[in-house]
């Protein structure tokens, strides 16, 4: 499965990129497949051991924040993997088919 998920201090101010990069840092420790964009940070694993991540990221930001909001989207399609890769690479060859 992959989760695109989004944690978001508030009640700290504007300035949140402190709070997001301790939720990134839980990620890219996890050792699942993962990627951070300007809204969501993607991984992808086993229901459990993502939504463990996700529980663990959003802890982290809750221990410096007096509230937190979660976005959370995710794809569950047993038996995929590589996910985070393919979907993109699927996508680009058929831009690069149009562009022809």
């Amino acid at each position: 499965m992959i989760v695109a998920f989004s944690v978001t201090p508030l009640g700290v101010g504007e300035d949140v990129g402190d709070y997001v990069a301790d939720a990134v840092r839980v990620v890219r420790a996890s050792g699942l497949p993962n990627r951070t964009d300007a809204m969501f940070t993607s991984i992808e694993g086993e229901w459990d051991e993502v939504m463990d991540v996700v529980k663990r990221a959003v802890a982290a930001v809750e221990e410096r924040a007096p509230r937190v909001s979660l976005v959370l989207k995710a794809d569950i399609r047993p038996g995929v993997t590589d996910g985070l890769t393919s979907k993109v690479e699927t996508v680009e060859r058929h831009l690069g088919e149009r562009s022809e």
